[in-house]
């Protein structure tokens, strides 16, 4: 009987790689990363001899962001204690009057790109069609813009606008406006309802949980400053009629 001889191979595992377990970064946070740290390190060198400090300050800023958007790496991502994968949404709810007839108000709104005018979390809102725009919004860190379309859902005119982001946009915002006559007649009553939904996710949830306060406190602002900026025009032309 002839020997048979046996031959054990070591079993192989499959371990991930040690880059696939850090990469805690989504593909639109790392190009900011690398647009912002792009911006920051030749600011910091044009500006080196200037004002040397700021500069050095400047560039390690750069630096880090760039290494967090060429690794998809980011180490705070890492030391923070956060699981959770829930969207958080920014809800707005706002109501004022404003002295001016109802059909202006509805007609000055219902031009979406009248928006940034005094919404300053909107860089821009341009018209597609009647119904669909496109919206371009500045994030607090001043170091990129989001854009995504929208569509109007809902229009009652002089009553009220229902718009909402197409399906597929990288962050969910829906909005409803109604306009009421004030309870004296004169005027028109305004009850603003604005949502934002980052993307789902873990890396959108802790993103959200960041710029939270300060981007709500932002658009609750801009929502004020609609009755300002109707109001002060509503000023301008009496003194003009006067």
């Amino acid at each position: 009987m002839t020997a048979r001889t046996l031959k054990l191979h070591p079993t192989k595992h499959h371990e991930p790689e040690a880059h696939e377990e850090e990469l805690n970064l989504s593909w639109p946070e790392r190009y900011t990363s690398i647009i912002g740290g792009a911006m920051l390190s030749y600011s910091g060198l044009r500006n080196i001899f200037k004002s040397p400090l700021s500069s050095i300050i400047k560039l390690g800023a750069g630096g880090y962001l760039l290494n967090r958007g060429l690794t998809g790496h980011c180490e705070l991502y890492s030391r923070l204690d956060e699981y959770s994968s829930d969207p958080v949404n920014i809800n707005i709810r706002s109501s004022f009057v404003i002295h001016k007839p109802r059909h202006e108000v509805y007609a000055f709104w219902r031009r979406l790109d009248n928006l940034p005018l005094f919404m300053m979390h909107l860089k821009s809102v341009e018209l597609l069609t009647d119904d669909r725009s496109r919206w371009v919004l500045k994030l607090p860190t001043g170091l990129t813009n989001l854009t995504w379309d929208a569509e109007i859902v809902k229009d009652k005119p002089n009553e009220m606008i229902g718009w909402s982001s197409l399906p597929g946009s990288i962050i969910e915002n829906a909005g409803k406006v109604r306009f009421r006559d004030g309870i004296t007649g004169d005027g028109t009553r305004v009850d603003v309802v604005i949502t934002y939904q980052p993307p789902a996710g873990t890396i959108g949830a802790r993103v959200a949980r960041v710029f939270n306060p300060v981007f709500r406190k932002m658009v609750e602002k801009d929502v004020q400053n609609f009755k300002h900026f109707m109001d002060i025009d509503y000023a301008t032309e009496e003194l003009n009629y006067l």
